[in-house]
């Protein structure tokens, strides 16, 4: 159920109505209403906060990451930086009559978001996560880059220029030099955007639903380490196979 949830974004009611609701999802759980009931929204929630309790999505997290290091996926020699914005509700309209004080807001181009962020720490080979962690809103991604090492890391790719000071360039050979080093570092750092439209548009996991950085942050274990079962798929697909996931 609790795999299901992630993959489709369901609150706990959710979820349980999808049982009743989905038959692909009731075989995919393992639940034959003709013998039993199905698990309510009271026992997912039970569930999830003794995940959260116990850090054990991080432990679901490292148990994935594991089983693809088995096959070589994991080169652990480049290391891509980069995060994503996570919406918070701005709302002050609640029972506390204020918005959630683990989030901030950030400006991204001229918008200001309010939320969290979701720094990802990427292999440069397999463009699959080996770090993750969250942190509020206003946090500078570049302060959490060391945090998102992990030990044996031979090449860091350098930071991206900004895109206003990119596009100030002017023609000179010193400004077109720069502007070749701005490309080969784009298409390395390519990998490190993969993750984020899987988790947050085929997951749907574009804005929090609780209170609370500890429990924004364990959700985000799952999901980055359910990611990297599509993200893998291609070295696990015989030429020219299929996966319907």
């Amino acid at each position: 159920m609790y795999v299901a949830q992630q993959c489709f974004s369901f609150s706990d009611e959710g979820t349980e109505e999808a049982i009743y609701d989905s038959q692909a999802i009731r075989h995919f759980i393992g639940v034959d209403l003709g013998r039993e009931t199905a698990p309510d929204a009271t026992t997912l929630l039970q569930f999830r906060h003794r995940l959260e309790r116990h850090q054990l999505t991080e432990a679901i997290f490292n148990t994935i990451h594991a089983h693809l290091a088995e096959p070589g996926l994991f080169l652990r020699e480049g290391t891509l930086v980069d995060a994503t914005l996570i919406a918070a509700p701005p709302s002050t309209k609640n029972k506390e009559g204020k918005r959630d004080p683990d989030m901030h807001s950030s400006k991204k181009r001229n918008p200001w978001h309010f939320g969290m962020k979701a720094p990802i720490g990427v292999d440069a080979h397999s463009g699959l996560v080996h770090t993750l962690i969250g942190t509020a809103g206003h946090v500078s991604d570049i302060r959490q880059a060391e945090a998102l090492l992990h030990g044996e890391t031979l090449v860091v790719w350098h930071v991206a220029m900004r895109p206003g000071k990119r596009r100030a360039l002017d023609q000179s050979p010193e400004a077109e030099q720069q502007e070749g080093r701005e490309q080969t570092k784009a298409s390395l750092r390519a990998n490190v955007e993969h993750p984020f439209p899987v988790v947050k548009n085929l997951f749907h996991h574009r804005k929090v639903r609780y209170k609370g950085l500890a429990k924004h942050t364990s959700p985000l274990f799952s999901l980055f380490g359910l990611a990297h079962w599509r993200l893998a798929r291609r070295w696990f697909l015989p030429a020219g196979g299929k996966v319907a996931f």
